[in-house]
């Protein structure tokens, strides 16, 4: 194989080749989709089929604006592929009438059936529901429903649901899959919106990291900072304030072994009192999801090491 410029030519040998001269030796070219023959340049074929797209696009923006299909998601393959039955309508979208309405339930039902004869696939199928639900109420993207659904799927596949809630495990998933992203979610969200305790979502989170060997990273006061000040309505510039304020306190060795949201908490109602805005401890313990007895705590450590 030869290699031209941005061109790659595969030299092809067979008896016979050429049609005019019986050369046996032919290029192809593999961009323009041609066979040539070396001795006298007959194109011996030139309808190769281009199973690239149809249009050109010369900037990375114009190739993301004019590409019409998106990856399928985790989901897709996991829950299955197969089609599912209209709501109750017709070909045409028409609703069913009453006497074929039945008809079609018990179709429905025994097309399910079918497709779910395996208790690890009604499991996901069930699973893929709760994650759905839980991630629309806590308004996260499709990135992370699907991460979840791998690390159910793998938690499946290891049998470590065996005698234990779905819902422990969809709510853990879900809560390993935004630790993973680096997206701000508490237990106390997660556990909200899914009626599942902290208690047993934290211990069946900690199952998850065990058994699957998660490497979680680490949380950096930083990240909860845009989060709270946005529930609370705070300003850019107290943000950058606080920002300020825990790198600095990251140079005095302050973070180490301290949680991250009492810090990003402190350190944002101690950026705010310059600034007069009028914000309660306990408001802002609220919105970041801790006591006011920790925010106190980590305030006074905070004034007591930048007052040295």
């Amino acid at each position: 194989m030869e290699i031209r410029g941005d061109e790659i030519m595969e030299v092809i040998h067979q008896q016979p080749s050429c049609n005019v001269c019986d050369g046996s030796e032919l290029i192809h070219d593999g961009v323009n989709g041609e066979t040539v023959c070396t001795k006298c340049g007959l194109v011996r074929s030139d309808d190769i089929v281009d199973l690239g797209p149809e249009w050109r696009a010369f900037t990375l923006g114009e190739s993301s604006s004019r590409e019409r299909a998106t990856p399928t998601p985790y989901s897709a393959f996991e829950g299955g592929m197969y089609t599912r039955f209209r709501e109750g309508r017709d070909a045409n979208g028409s609703r069913l009438p009453p006497e074929q309405l039945q008809k079609w339930k018990r179709l429905r039902r025994f097309d399910f059936r079918t497709k779910s004869d395996d208790n690890k696939v009604r499991n996901l199928n069930q699973a893929t529901v709760e994650v759905e639900r839980y991630t629309d109420r806590l308004h996260l993207p499709r990135g992370i429903k699907d991460k979840a659904l791998f690390i159910y799927s793998r938690a499946l596949k290891e049998d470590l649901i065996r005698g234990r809630t779905i819902s422990d495990f969809v709510t853990a998933a879900i809560y390993a899959a935004c630790r993973e992203s680096k997206v701000p979610q508490s237990l106390a969200n997660v556990s909200e919106v899914s009626g599942r305790s902290v208690k047993d979502i934290s211990r069946t989170y900690r199952l998850l990291v065990r058994s699957l060997k998660l490497r979680m990273p680490v949380d950096t006061p930083m990240k909860f900072v845009p989060r709270i000040a946005a529930s609370l309505g705070i300003d850019l510039e107290t943000e950058k304030k606080t920002i300020e304020i825990l790198q600095r306190a990251g140079d005095k060795k302050l973070l180490i072994g301290k949680d991250p949201r009492s810090m990003a908490t402190a350190a944002l109602y101690m950026a705010s009192k310059p600034l007069k805005i009028k914000m309660t401890q306990k408001k802002l313990a609220d919105a970041a999801g801790i006591s006011t007895v920790s925010l106190r705590n980590r305030l006074r450590e905070l004034e007591a090491a930048f007052n040295d």
